[in-house]
C-alpha cells in the first residue's frame, strides 16, 4: 500500500474510532452497527489495497496470458463490495505494462483467465470448493479463511493485532506455477515453506 493510501486509510480508521466514542458517550445502539460498518468498510479497503499490490510481486508464465496485450485479471467470488473497490483501485492502473480488470465470479464458475482469485468468506467448505475448481492454474489464490493455507491457498489475509496482515504458502505457489518476490515475503506474517 502506497505511503499516501495508508495515511487515507489511517484518517478513515481515525474518523471511525471517533465515531464509535460519541456513539459510546450517547449510549446509541444505533451507532454500533455504523461503527461495525465503517470497520468492515476500511478492512476491505486494505485488503483490496494489498490484492492490487500482490500483483506487482508475483510472477505468472507467459502461458497465463493469452498475448502481449491481455489484462491481468482479478476474479473475486463472494465479495460484491469487494470486487467493486478493486475495480476503483486498479481503474487506470496497469502492472508489468498489462492492464488490471477486476471480474466478479459466483461459486461454480471457472476463473478462466483469471491472474488472481480471491475468495472471500470464513465458510471453510465452500473456500475449498473454489479452490479445488481453480487448481491446478497458474492462479495466485487468496483467501480470508481460518485455514485458507490449508485448503490450498497461497495466500490468506488474517487480522493481527487490530491489523490486516498476510500468511504465505511456498508449496502452493509453487504447485500453481507462481513466483512470489522475496520483497513480498519478508513483509508477510508467516511464511510456510512445506506443506501444512
Amino acid at each position: 500500500m502506497t505511503r499516501l493510501a495508508h495515511r487515507a486509510a489511517r484518517r478513515r480508521l481515525g474518523a471511525w474510532l471517533l465515531a464509535a466514542a460519541g456513539c459510546a458517550l450517547l449510549g446509541a445502539a444505533p451507532c454500533a452497527a455504523e461503527a461495525q460498518a465503517g470497520a468492515a468498510s476500511l478492512e476491505r479497503s486494505v485488503k483490496a489495497a494489498f490484492l492490487y499490490k500482490f500483483l506487482g510481486y508475483a510472477e505468472f508464465p507467459a502461458s497465463a496470458f493469452a498475448d502481449a496485450n491481455a489484462p491481468v485479471v482479478i476474479g473475486v467470488v463472494g465479495a460484491d463490495e469487494m470486487a467493486a473497490e478493486l475495480s476503483r483501485i486498479v481503474a487506470g492502473r496497469s502492472v508489468d505494462n498489462r492492464a488490471v480488470l477486476v471480474k466478479t465470479l459466483r461459486e461454480g464458475e471457472a476463473p478462466a483467465g483469471v491472474h488472481l482469485l480471491f475468495v472471500a468468506g470464513a465458510d471453510s467448505a465452500r473456500v475449498a470448493r473454489v479452490l479445488k475448481a481453480a487448481q491446478p492454474s497458474p492462479i495466485l489464490l487468496v483467501t480470508e479463511s481460518e485455514n485458507g493455507l490449508q485448503l490450498g491457498s497461497v495466500i490468506n489475509f488474517k487480522i493481527v493485532d487490530e491489523r490486516v496482515r498476510f500468511d504465505v504458502s511456498l508449496d502452493a505457489a509453487d504447485k500453481n506455477n507462481i513466483k512470489l518476490s522475496s520483497r513480498l515475503l519478508t513483509v508477510a506474517n508467516h511464511v510456510q515453506k512445506g506443506a501444512p
